[in-house]
């Protein structure tokens, strides 16, 4: 063998050696120790049900086991939570991260007006902040203006803030003046939205307004049947798009594989939006009880958002006369209509409008339900299980599972007992990172 051949035998060589050791330092960086959370309780979001104890192994982002027969490896990391509940992380159906109300409502409009979108960026990241704290897992945000939510979900996605995962609709979509529309600001001032900005009028409108949320990156489609509470004008009951136009955005989301959740105060608005296919009614205040039923009987879900309505009420001295009427009518109606719902056996998933109340006070959702007449167990469902169900993703979330991602919250005591406990976790754990607690 020439000197030349060796030493291109024993350079290829080294290489490899190197190529092997730096493989190996990669895996070993990208391999973080195994997690074992220990806790008197586990709540299982199948049966409903506590069990006892409560151990959830988790490795990298995924559950490994669960169960007290779960091995537990011999480096792991044992977090041991005494007289605890672990559930799944909880999924909040309806917020809004880009923006949180205060009680000061013409300085908020002026905000709205005035930030830049990548001022308002910031704000909805310290909103994602604290909804990840509170124990909310993952979001369904329906509707922001500028694609702010959009950012933000890219942005957690990418690890680079802190925040729950999210699913975003981008713009909602509704009629000209209608709920989804901009304040009646005159046109000289305000150039009127169009269908990129959600608003549509006739079928074709509709149609590509559907599109151009899914082309800049809507995972859910959001659309308005009836008007809305925080509006300038317009009452809440009435339906704002024609059945035709209904048809039009839930075939077209449909058929992009997007589910659609559809904003209805109003009873008939409702029923059109059930005849036209939606996946869920938002609010839905004064439904009425065959509306209902034809729900229960096509697994249409009801995402009650209790909080905003029990906040709006309290608020209404604050808002201008014409949305202070419309505040109290809703919040006097809303758990009456939530009562009826429960007992009718409608299927329900947690989401609060958070963004009309503060953020992070996601949980008090939970209280207001059982108050309400549904079983703790049946609410801790609606805000997980049945959320991912809501949401297509019960394949990744919504249980403790193994091969499931470890979005993992824990509560002092025994929530069915206490549900009030669910709004202070412990600690509070997405994609097996710690973000509270833990220590």
């Amino acid at each position: 063998m020439r000197t030349g051949e060796l030493s291109s035998g024993w350079l290829s060589g080294l290489a490899g050696v190197i190529l092997a050791s730096a493989a190996l330092a990669d895996e070993s960086q990208s391999a973080p120790r195994p997690i074992v959370l220990k806790a008197a309780h586990i709540f299982d979001s199948v049966s409903g049900k506590l069990e006892e104890p409560g151990v959830v192994v988790v490795a990298g982002p995924k559950i490994q086991a669960v169960g007290s027969n779960a091995k537990i490896p011999g480096d792991a990391q044992v977090i041991d939570l005494g007289d605890a509940t672990l559930l799944p992380g909880f999924i909040d159906a309806h917020v809004h991260l880009s923006f949180e109300m205060s009680d000061k409502w013409y300085e908020d409009w002026h905000k709205g007006m005035m930030r830049f979108p990548a001022e308002q960026a910031l704000y909805g990241a310290h909103y994602a902040k604290a909804t990840l704290e509170a124990g909310i897992t993952t979001v369904r945000d329906l509707g922001s203006s500028d694609y702010v939510s959009l950012g933000l979900r890219n942005a957690i996605k990418a690890g680079q803030i802190p925040g729950p995962r999210m699913l975003v609709a981008n713009y909602a979509i509704g009629s000209t003046g209608g709920h989804a529309d901009q304040d009646p600001v005159p046109p000289q001032r305000l150039a009127p939205a169009g269908p990129l900005q959600g608003v549509c009028n006739g079928p074709d409108e509709c149609r590509a307004a559907v599109r151009y949320q899914i082309k800049f990156g809507a995972d859910v489609i959001k659309f308005m049947p009836s008007g809305g509470v925080l509006s300038l004008s317009y009452p809440v009951d009435t339906p704002e798009l024609s059945q035709e136009e209904m048809n039009a955005v839930v075939s077209e989301a449909h058929a992009w594989k997007r589910k659609v959740a559809a904003h209805c105060h109003g009873d008939v608005a409702a029923k059109m939006a059930i005849v036209a296919g939606v996946d869920s009614i938002e609010h839905g205040t004064f439904l009425q009880d065959d509306t209902l039923q034809e729900m229960k009987n096509k697994h249409v879900y009801l995402v009650p958002t209790l909080f905003a309505g029990y906040w709006v009420g309290a608020k209404a001295g604050t808002f201008p006369p014409v949305i202070a009427e419309k505040a109290r009518a809703a919040s006097a109606q809303s758990q009456r209509m939530f009562q009826h719902a429960v007992k009718i056996g409608v299927p329900i998933a947690m989401g609060t409008d958070a963004g009309v109340e503060p953020h992070g006070l996601n949980a008090q959702e939970f209280s207001l339900m059982t108050t309400n007449g549904l079983a703790p167990e049946q609410a801790l469902l609606a805000g997980t299980a049945r959320g991912a169900d809501l949401l297509g993703i019960s394949d990744q979330i919504g249980t403790l599972q193994p091969g499931k991602y470890a979005d993992i919250v824990a509560v002092t005591g025994n929530p069915l007992l206490n549900i009030k406990s669910t709004e202070h976790p412990i600690l509070v754990m997405k994609e097996g990172i710690v973000y509270v607690g833990g220590k």
